[in-house]
This record gives structure tokens, C-alpha cells and sequence, in this order.
């Protein structure tokens, strides 16, 4: 059941999608009336959504909501028709997206060691972590500097 976002408390949870590049601006009209639909399909719960930086979906769903299997399928199916329409990646969160200037940048692991070593990244670089399980975390630990993020062990 589609809720506003803002209905939500701070203990919803959350799934995040990073897409391996920016949804384009005529993707995203269609992108956001696919995920309405899904959302006020998917579960009897109070469900909502977000597209952040036309690159991230992020899915929440109410903090006593039953997260059963048939739940999760629905939503991982969801996402891999995504990506075959789209074409791109959304379910690789090992991958790296932080941001460069005003721009999100989205980086395989092996390339993003490189632009460190490269000093290319900075202790002030702002990450995305894409680990995130409730809409307080979203809200409040979602973008961090490198040096507070679970990447920080990259830094010297």
C-alpha cells in the first residue's frame, strides 16, 4: 500500500538499489510510474519510495512489516526487470558511488582503490553506504565522509 514517505517513522526499513549510472532524464517519468505501481502492489503494508540523484531507489516499507520471502522475490524480480529495461546494474552493492564535486560518481571496487592510491580521494570524499536498513539510517548515516563510512579502512 503506497504511503508518503514522510508517513514513515524513522524505524521503517529501507532497501537501496545504487544503479551503475544516472537514470536519464527521459527514463525517469517512466521509472517513477513503474515504481508506483510496484510499491501499491507489492505488500498490504505501508510502502513508499524515493529516487535519489537519479541513480539510487530506495524502497521503504513499514518497521512491522513481515519480510517473508515471497515479499523479497517480488521486489528482487522487480529490480532485475529494471535493469534489464534500463540497462544497467542494481544489485551489485559492493561497487562504489560517492561523490565527486556536485556529481555522484559509481566505481568498481579495483577502480576506486586506484583513484585513492591516485589521491583522487580524499579523507573529505563523501561516500554513499549502501548498507543501510531503516529510514533513520538514510536520513542520518547514508552519505559520510569516507573516514566514517565502513570504507575507511582504504584510507591511510
Amino acid at each position: 500500500m503506497l504511503t508518503n514517505y514522510e508517513n514513515l517513522s524513522n524505524k521503517a526499513k529501507v532497501y537501496l538499489y545504487p544503479s551503475s549510472r544516472k537514470f536519464y532524464p527521459n527514463e525517469l517519468e517512466e521509472l517513477q510510474e513503474k515504481m508506483k505501481k510496484f510499491v501499491s502492489n507489492w505488500t498490504e503494508y505501508s510502502t513508499s519510495f524515493k529516487i535519489e540523484y537519479n541513480r539510487f531507489l530506495l524502497f521503504f516499507i513499514t518497521e512491522d512489516a513481515k519480510i517473508t520471502t515471497e515479499l523479497m522475490d517480488k521486489l528482487i524480480a522487480f529490480i532485475l526487470e529494471l535493469e534489464v529495461t534500463y540497462k544497467l546494474t542494481l544489485l551489485d552493492k559492493v561497487n562504489v558511488c560517492f561523490k565527486q564535486g556536485k556529481y555522484v560518481q559509481y566505481q568498481e571496487m579495483k577502480r576506486f582503490r586506484e583513484l585513492i592510491k591516485k589521491k583522487s580521494i580524499s579523507k573529505k570524499t563523501v561516500v554513499f553506504n549502501n548498507l543501510i536498513q531503516t529510514k533513520y539510517e538514510f536520513i542520518n548515516d547514508w552519505e559520510l565522509p569516507i573516514t566514517e563510512s565502513w570504507l575507511s579502512y582504504l584510507i591511510k
